[in-house]
């Protein structure tokens, strides 16, 4: 074996080591990258020269800057966040809880519902655990809900969003695949709600079999009479659903592409939060907490005259702004590091090594699957998902286009079935310790009661309920294609 292929080996091995470092995975990326590039240089010109050095620039700045599909990106991050700092999702789960208080596990079930419509709004996994662990974990907490189930259905149901369109990851994943992003965000709808459906059906089996665990909202909590119930859908469910009907479905029509459309999501986001934050307040209304519960709440957002409100909006604007540039700032960061690191490592070769390897392996187009999934699921016990899709689609793109499935699916859909399977493998990064990120944003706010041993039992059967779901779109590719073949062609 020669140099030119020890040195793609060596600079991958290298990737492996430094990410365990605990510095920046952006500045791993990059510096392993630009290291390579430099000892490449200093051992043979040939295998990469100052000329390909001085092309990293633009090569950065035509993959990362002037692409236009990434603009979508922080449309979707600011109404993510600005949907969590308005009130709109704390009234949303008010709202929820009331409608099922006499199902069993209704409370669970809420918060199963709230994620999945935050997940159809916003692809920002950590606002929405946190928020939901603020939220609903001590009101599971205080009404005697099992600790194990409470955290594992905040876990798994705040993580929704990284497959449920309009999803940040299937934006990333479209630019690096070279596919359409709004095939994939189609494609993704059934998927996740099938997720959904399985965190639903669990909980209902498992909180009838035992009551115990869940105990029912009080029956006399909240308007009893139609008309306070249809006011109080009208005023916290409503205006969420139209958010999502006007970002999802005007991709899904073809009215507007996903940046456009991201735009909608992001200008739709700011006029709920000055609906709810100034102008309900200039009318008068009390609270949603006051509204559902009857008893009297400080809230920063409604109280004061008018201008005060208008306010403590501007300040809510402020802060979304600093939260949505700071957030940015992270994730183009890494699509720097990553677009230099790719850049460098298909120079040397390394990508068509890659093939070779995994070619001379033999394992046919199933077993190329099976295995690709097996890496992407043990490397989301370490490192998060956009450290996974940045290091693993750039490598292994080639061999996926190649795939060949027979009658199962048509090669002209492969690499969205691929995809599809990809983004419900990844949403188990979240949940797998030592480092699943959702499990450390609920256990920085969660009740002191609450041990990060419990944390970690309770999302295990919804864990098993992901893997599940994926066997599923993998058993029936129907489940992710049939969708896009209705509604696009």
């Amino acid at each position: 074996m020669g140099i030119e292929e020890i040195l793609p080996l060596a600079m991958f091995g290298a990737l492996g080591i430094f990410l365990f470092s605990g510095f920046p995975v952006a500045f791993v990326l990059g510096g392993v990258g630009l290291g390579f590039a430099l000892l490449a240089i200093w051992i043979d010109p040939w295998l990469f020269d100052w000329p390909q050095f001085g092309a990293i620039p633009s090569r950065i700045y035509g993959a990362v800057s002037e692409n236009l599909l990434l603009t979508a990106v922080p449309m979707f991050i600011l109404m993510g966040t600005m949907l969590e700092r308005s009130g709109i999702a704390r009234d949303l789960l008010n709202c929820l809880q009331v409608l099922l208080r006499r199902i069993p596990g209704g409370l669970a079930l809420a918060v199963t519902l709230m994620g999945t419509i935050l997940a159809a709004t916003t692809g920002i996994i950590g606002a929405s655990v946190v928020m939901m662990s603020l939220l609903a974990l001590p009101v599971m907490i205080e009404q005697g809900y099992d600790p194990r189930l409470s955290t594992g259905t905040i876990a798994a149901s705040g993580t929704l969003g990284i497959l449920i369109p309009p999803s940040i990851m299937l934006v990333i994943m479209a630019d690096l695949l070279g596919r359409s992003v709004g095939n994939l965000f189609v494609a993704a709808v059934f998927p996740g709600l099938l997720l959904a459906s399985l965190y639903f059906v669990y909980i209902i089996i498992r909180c009838t079999l035992n009551p115990k665990l869940a105990p029912r909202l009080d029956a006399n909590v909240g308007p009893q009479t139609l008309g306070p119930i249809l006011l109080m859908v009208l005023r916290s469910f409503i205006p969420p659903v139209l958010l999502i009907v006007a970002v999802l479905g005007s991709i899904l029509m073809g009215l507007a592409t996903p940046t456009e459309a991201a735009g909608v999501g992001a200008m739709g986001a700011i006029l709920l939060g000055l609906f709810n934050l100034v102008i309900l307040p200039a009318l008068g209304v009390e609270p949603m907490e006051m509204f559902v519960t009857g008893e009297k709440v400080q809230d920063e957002g409604v109280k004061g005259s008018f201008w005060q409100s208008l306010k403590n909006f501007w300040k809510v604007v402020s802060e979304v702004m600093e939260s949505t540039a700071l957030t940015n700032a992270m994730i183009f960061g890494l699509f720097v590091g990553a677009t230099l690191f790719s850049f460098v490592f298909r120079s040397l070769g390394g990508d068509a090594i890659v093939v070779e390897l995994v070619e001379s392996l033999g394992l046919g187009s199933w077993g190329l699957l099976f295995m690709l999934m097996g890496i992407v699921f043990v490397l989301g016990f370490f490192f998060d998902w956009i450290e996974i899709t940045l290091i693993v689609l750039p490598v292994f793109a080639p061999i996926i286009q190649q795939l060949d499935f027979g009658d199962h699916v048509a090669k002209v859909d492969t690499v969205y079935w691929f995809a599809i399977l990809l983004a419900v493998n990844l949403q188990t990064s979240f949940l797998t310790p030592p480092f699943g990120f959702a499990l450390f944003y609920m256990k920085a706010v969660a009740p002191k009661s609450i041990k990060i041993q419990q944390i970690y039992a309770g999302i295990v059967p919804f864990v098993l309920l992901q893997l599940f779901g994926l066997g599923m779109v993998m058993a029936f590719p129907e489940i992710a294609l049939w969708l896009p073949r209705v509604l696009l062609e």
